[in-house]
This record gives structure tokens, sequence and C-alpha cells, in this order.
């Protein structure tokens, strides 16, 4: 398990992030959300001691991740997937780590297996691939088979087969009983991989929730109605808070109104429905709504360019 309290971190007048509590519980895969400098990767760089917190604290099953004895046997973390010797081969850089754990050279050889490194195992990590650099970061996170997994966009430059890998081990590990918590852009990927979400705004904590709950709390109601009087239908439905848009001649999509509601008005006004049926939301439609206003990095568009200034370059 790991428990944020009060999370805090300052970077001179900059707050990456600000008071953040949660927690993340084993058994189920957890996905960290956020859009870029939202302070995830502060986050994740915080529980395992990498940056000093300003305020609060975090543990790793009750301590702080530097006074774990054996680190590798119990957190396994995935941050920077290029932070290799990049003249040492995969299996080398393995065994190093391996020897400062006593982990048996039986081990290295099974997550390299794991992994899908057998064909690189003994080639220079330099020469690797974004999607190989990928895995071999990956077998480093599960070398000591630890019961908590930390993982920053570990699909990040993989192929499809392996974006499927990352989420069926997730979600194995979970189904362990392990903790597993890791970060995406990838909202469907994030949608069929985790079971809970945090999202991060501006530093804060702007949602914890299940990925159902936070499906339904951010995204609008939306009903399709399918009648042959969609016209009129239309008009009946019509209100200062409801919208109504239409891409057939007798198809309504319409939010505002429940699809209780919009039954009784159809039963009320003599209307046929041959479809009435709730618009499931998705997790992206969910994350966007949620973070619309926490954006700090926003793209130009052809008619209107982006302003550069001397902040963001920095």
């Amino acid at each position: 398990m790991i428990e944020a309290i009060g999370l805090s971190k300052r970077y001179g007048s900059k707050i990456a992030v600000d008071d953040v509590s949660f927690t993340v519980r084993p058994g189920i895969v957890t996905g960290f959300l956020g859009p870029n400098g939202a302070g995830k990767s502060t986050t994740m760089r915080l529980i395992v001691g990498l940056d000093r917190p300003t305020a609060g604290s975090v543990t790793v099953n009750g301590r702080p991740y530097t006074k774990l004895r054996a680190p590798l046997h119990e957190v396994g973390v995935l941050l920077d997937a290029k932070a290799v010797h990049t003249g040492r081969s995969a299996l080398n850089h393995l065994l190093a780590l391996a020897a400062t754990h006593g982990i048996p050279r039986k081990r290295v050889d099974e997550v390299i297996g794991l992994t899908g490194l057998e064909s690189v195992a003994r080639k220079r990590v330099g020469g690797f691939s974004l999607g190989m650099g990928q895995r071999l970061g990956m077998a480093v996170a599960l070398l000591g088979d630890p019961a908590t997994l930390i993982l920053d966009e570990p699909v990040n430059g993989l192929d499809p087969e392996g974006v499927i890998w990352v989420r069926t081990l997730a979600r194995h590990l979970a189904g362990e009983g392990r903790t597993v918590f890791l970060s995406s852009h990838l909202m469907s990927e994030m949608a069929q991989t985790a079971d809970h979400i945090i999202v991060l705004g501006r530093g804060k904590v702007i949602a914890n929730a299940s990925v159902g709950d936070i499906v339904a709390l951010a995204t609008g109601t939306a009903v399709r109605v399918r009648t042959p009087d969609a016209t009129r239908f239309s008009a009946l439905l019509a209100g200062p808070e409801v919208t109504i848009t239409s891409s057939e001649p007798d198809l309504l999509e319409v939010t505002g109104l429940t699809a209780p509601r919009i039954g009784e008005l159809a039963s009320s006004s003599g209307v046929v429905l041959h479809e009435l049926s709730p618009v499931a939301g998705s997790l992206e439609d969910a994350y966007l709504s949620l973070t619309q206003d926490e954006v700090e990095y926003h793209a130009g568009t052809p008619d209107s360019p982006a302003e550069t200034t001397e902040t963001d370059i920095r």
C-alpha cells in the first residue's frame, strides 16, 4: 500500500505538488492521470525518495521508501527507462542490480524471458529502441519480485503487442494482491487496465474514485432517442438546460434530461419510441472534462497560434 498525507513539493516559487493525500490499495490497479506539469512525476519521485517533500509524508507499506531494508524486493520502480549505463548490456545491467540484493542469476533470466528481451539481452543498451528500453525498465521493476510496483508511462514506445502485455501483466499482478500504481497518457488503455483513478491538476488531487464513478460523475448525461416523430418530439424536449443534436432523421441525442424523464414525456405526448438508451461516456471524455481548467500548457491552432513566453522556454 502507498499512502500520501498532505504531500507538497515546492521548487522556489513553483508549487509542483500541493497538499496531496491519497491511498493506493493492494489488489487493484490504480491509474495516475493529469496534464503535463500536473505533478505526477514529481509525486512518484517523492514516493521513492528521489525528491524530499517540502511538507507532508508518503510511505510504502507503512514506511518511507528510504527506510526500506531491501528496496528491490519491496518496490519495483520504472520512472525513467533511459537511466541506464548505455555501454552495458541489458544482461549485465540486471546482473549488477541483482548483486546489490542477493538476487540469483535464475531470477535475472526469468525477467529477461518475461519481458521479451532474450534476443537483445547481450546487446548494449545504448542501441536499444524506445520500446526495448521500456522492456528493460520493466525487467528492472520486476527483478526483486516486489509486492508494490510504481510505473511511470510503462507503455511509452511499445508496439500494440507490448501494450497488451503490460496491461495483462498489471492486472495479473494486482490479482495476486500486489499494489500496482501506474501513469499513462493513453486514456483508452487506462480504461482497460485500471480499476481506480487518481487525477492531478496543477499539483492538486481533483478526482480520486473508481473508473466507473469518474466516468459517471465527470461526463454529461446523454440519451439516444430514436423516434419516427423526431421533429415534434425535439420541440417538446427543448428547454434552457437541454441540448439536442441529431445525426439521422429519426435519431436525437439529448443531454440535460434523464432517460426515465424522456420516456415519461414521450408517453404523455403520444410519441412512439424505437430506442431510449443512455450513452455511456468514456474515460477520455471524463478526463478532458475534469482537466479542462487545469491544463498549464495549451497548444495553439493554425488560426490561433500559441503564444511563446520566456517562462514557457524555461
